[in-house]
């Protein structure tokens, strides 16, 4: 019986703890790529490295990636062989700091940009 494939491990900035020693491969994602990767897994295939609810809100309703329930679990390093997909937040000063008000009156600052691209990560040893 061939041996099982190591699952899919989704990671954000803050679960990048798992690339550790070793060899990796590194390729940037389109956000449809990214999508068409998830969607060939089975989820119980998938394991999910963050805990953020507002980013898991990012993930699928901004990068329309279809929500399903995959297992969360902290891993402590990839496994030789494992991949990975990497969404990862870009933040940068807003260059204008626009002051709006709210519908209550209340006022706010725009501080800054957030931006968010993919990447595919394979352990290679």
């Amino acid at each position: 019986m061939p041996a099982k494939k190591e699952p899919l491990l989704l990671l954000d900035n803050n679960s990048m703890y798992v690339i550790g020693a070793g060899t990796y491969r590194s390729t940037n994602l389109s956000f449809e790529e990214a999508k068409a990767i998830i969607e060939m897994y089975d989820p119980e295939d998938i394991i999910r490295c963050y805990a953020d609810t507002e980013f898991e809100r990012v993930v699928h309703e901004y990068l329309g990636i279809e929500k399903r329930d995959f297992a969360y679990k902290r891993i402590r390093r990839m496994r030789v062989g494992q991949d990975a997909i990497v969404f990862k937040l870009y933040i940068t000063p807003s260059e204008t700091q626009p002051v709006i008000e709210a519908d209550d009156g209340v006022q706010a600052k725009k501080i800054q940009n957030i931006y968010v691209f993919c990447q595919y990560i394979t352990r290679e040893s």
